[in-house]
């Protein structure tokens, strides 16, 4: 394939979230590291001219003015890191706003993590468009800017060239689909090792994991039972093996998994595989007995059975409903 170069810009506001930024920052980053060259050339961008200090104190020196930069041209991508989601709009980002109002027409590809939804609206740039941002502010992107359509069951969004993620962490995810989509699944998946990911999320994810969602019910001394379970999944998992991994009786396991969270080891352990029979056969197309294989299942006719009998549909027909696919430019 030909070395194509992209001039790629991250904004960051003061109060960003550090990780908004150096989470895209490094996917990126690792991308260039694997293919060998600078496929993404990065610059740190400031509509200031001061080193810019983020939500939690940390300062980020070397950030370049907008304006300085934009006289020798326009980015390929621009990366927005989210600021402030509440009005009045901070001064930096109000500047902003305006800027990309003028010329946004100019830049091919245009992303927000976070937060940033709220400056991509404010330059006009949501209407009509599926956009996401993090839980918390959803609504009150919705109420900002109705002509968008806002959704809160995804972590990224793709309309067109504009590209919006649910916060934080979801700014990675995000940047794997790019880098998916210019340079192939198998670097976009070697980029995740590089960065030790314990899952690669599509953007169809939900915000919350229910293996999260569990998490937050957990109590001591369940608290690391998910996180066991997850790790070993495509082993056997007997009642007695949980238990003794977090120092318990199997009979003290099944009456503090009822207690805390309504139902029996067994059922976990069979509710966390179909989570991740769900992921795999929604991000790959490996065949359903390596599917069965990976999530514990043993064989592909147990896998079709959990399927029917939890989710009322065949594992390929869930597949080819739900199956991740970035959507068409419109």
């Amino acid at each position: 394939m030909p070395r194509v170069r992209r001039a790629v810009w991250v904004v960051v506001f003061p109060g960003s979230d550090l990780l908004d930024v150096s989470g895209p920052w490094e996917v990126l980053s690792n991308a260039n590291d694997l293919l060998g060259y600078d496929a993404y050339a990065l610059e740190l961008v400031t509509p200031g001219t001061d080193d810019v200090r983020t939500r939690h104190g940390v300062v980020l020196g070397g950030a370049r003015s907008l304006r300085g930069l934009a006289q020798r041209g326009l980015p390929d991508l621009l990366l927005i890191a989210g600021g402030s989601p509440v009005l009045p709009l901070a001064p930096a980002e109000r500047s902003f706003a305006r800027w990309l109002a003028e010329h946004h027409q100019r830049i091919p590809v245009l992303v927000s993590i976070c937060t940033g939804a709220f400056v991509l609206g404010e330059a006009g740039l949501l209407d009509g468009r599926r956009v996401t941002t993090h839980w918390r502010w959803t609504t009150e992107l919705r109420r900002r800017f109705p002509r968008a359509r806002v959704v809160d069951d995804r972590i990224f969004e793709r309309s067109g060239r504009v590209w919006t993620s649910a916060g934080i962490t979801a700014g990675i995810d995000l940047c794997l689909a790019l880098v998916e989509e210019s340079h192939g699944r198998a670097n976009a998946m070697a980029v995740a090792k590089n960065l030790v990911l314990f899952l690669r999320r599509s953007g169809g994810q939900a915000q919350f994991s229910e293996a999260l969602r569990r998490q937050e019910h957990e109590v001591s001394p369940l608290r690391d039972i998910a996180g066991f379970v997850l790790e070993h999944l495509h082993e056997p998992l007997p009642v007695e093996r949980v238990a003794q991994a977090l120092g318990m009786s199997g009979r003290s396991l099944g009456r503090a998994c009822q207690d805390a969270l309504g139902e029996s080891p067994a059922a976990l352990v069979r509710r966390l595989r179909l989570e991740q029979a769900r992921r795999l056969l929604e991000e790959s197309s490996l065949p359903l007995k390596t599917v069965a294989q990976r999530t514990g299942l043993g064989e592909a006719s147990t896998l079709w059975r959990l399927f029917t009998r939890q989710l009322g549909v065949t594992p390929a027909e869930y597949r080819q409903r739900f199956a991740s696919a970035l959507q068409a430019p419109r």
